[in-house]
């Protein structure tokens, strides 16, 4: 059965040789897509996050906000962690302040 299987000879054929740019190439495309990833992922992603933690910082009362789930409304109170938005005149809701994605010129709210 030996005449179907073809002997396996592992020293006989040396390794070619690999070209001397082979490693400057791999070095080459390595960088680029590091600088590819750069631009277009990570750049982009801490300059909306550097934004949204300044509008977080400069929310004051009075500010028209709105949320993450879509509610709109004017800040009435602005805590460490919490802010209260009047969504009405009469109702008033507790949003942490990570969840406000958004603020809105002065006098929106009217226009809606």
């Amino acid at each position: 059965m030996s005449f179907l299987i073809s002997a396996a000879h592992a020293q006989e054929a040396a390794a070619p040789a690999a070209a001397p740019g082979n490693e400057m190439m791999s070095l080459l495309m390595l960088v680029g897509f590091m600088v590819i990833f750069y631009f277009m992922i990570w750049r982009p992603q801490a300059k909306r996050a550097k934004e949204h933690k300044n509008l977080l910082a400069s929310l004051q009362k009075g500010d028209e906000v709105i949320t993450s789930g879509g509610i709109a409304g004017r800040v009435s109170k602005v805590a460490d962690d919490f802010v209260v938005v009047e969504v009405s005149d009469t109702v008033e809701l507790k949003i942490q302040k990570g969840a406000i994605v958004a603020s809105l010129p002065k006098g929106t709210l009217k226009a809606i």
